[in-house]
């Protein structure tokens, strides 16, 4: 590896709640030295309390790479979750709700999303007004997304959810509940914009990676999902994009745990970073 490359590490579904001080430390220093960027994807707290969140930043603290995420809808059940992203803020993570955020040639953008099916069985805008109202909330956060997207220049951009864009990553889960756990709208603006990878999480049985229709990589990186997957492995994703080649694009899984190695910004002069294109998965 040399400085140019990025690492991300992809987390979601970790769920503090006031019994969880401490649990998750040592995974978080694993984390610290095998990526430059840690990526959380929403149901951050258990019940969306802001003890809960005050915790989780407790132990995010002495993470000292830089944190980016996105609320997930356990963080709203208390009402609290502006109080749950500013706790997280306060301790460095960049909370994204239609917002972007930058670093080293990577753009990141990035919302809750919502539900509401997938394909021909996404619900419709039609009938009585509460049915409009949760179609409109699919579509705000669509619209969201797709202003994040449209004001990010760099080489590549890595959009965060919490509901999956697709019906892949949520396979494995009951077919009735598919409706609850994304919608295809927000595959729209993925789409329309090159997205390198999508990264969410809210499915805890459904499928670890799925493609968009036009082939855009998207990863489920809910805690659940990992432990049941890659029981061998730290439960969360790692990821490399080379931004000295430019001919490639993507992100490319680092599925051997041999490879959870220091990162390369820790054995690399700054004038050895620059811009370009990823490795291909």
């Amino acid at each position: 590896m040399t400085g140019s490359v990025v690492r991300l590490a992809a987390l979601s579904d970790i769920h503090y709640s006031k019994s969880s001080q401490g649990s998750f430390l040592p995974l978080f220093s694993q984390i610290a030295e095998a990526a430059d960027v840690l990526l959380l994807c929403g149901d951050l707290t258990d019940y969306g309390l802001v003890e809960e969140a005050r915790l989780l930043a407790k132990d995010l603290a002495p993470v000292k790479i830089p944190m980016v995420g996105v609320l997930g809808n356990h963080d709203f059940e208390a009402g609290q979750e502006q109080d749950i992203a500013k706790v997280l803020t306060d301790v460095g993570v960049h909370m994204l709700d239609g917002d972007t955020w930058e670093y080293r040639g990577v753009g990141f953008a990035g919302c809750r999303g919502f539900c509401g099916g997938f394909g021909r069985g996404a619900l419709g805008p039609w009938g009585e007004k509460i049915i409009k109202d949760f179609v409109h909330e699919a579509v705000q956060e669509s619209l969201k997304l797709e202003s994040a997207l449209a004001r990010l220049g760099e080489s590549h951009r890595i959009v965060l959810l919490h509901y999956s864009p697709i019906r892949a990553t949520v396979e494995g889960e009951s077919p009735e509940i598919f409706p609850f756990l994304g919608s295809s709208r927000l595959e729209d603006p993925i789409s329309r914009f090159d997205v390198t990878a999508v990264f969410h999480g809210h499915a805890h049985k459904g499928a670890p990676e799925g493609k968009t229709q036009g082939g855009i990589p998207v990863y489920n990186v809910a805690h659940a999902v990992l432990k049941a997957n890659y029981p061998d492995r730290p439960p969360f994703r790692l990821f490399e994009i080379d931004m000295s080649n430019r001919g490639d694009q993507g992100v490319t899984p680092i599925s051997d745990r041999r490879s959870y190695g220091r990162r390369a910004t820790d054995r690399q002069a700054p004038d050895q970073q620059s811009a370009g294109h990823a490795k291909p998965t």
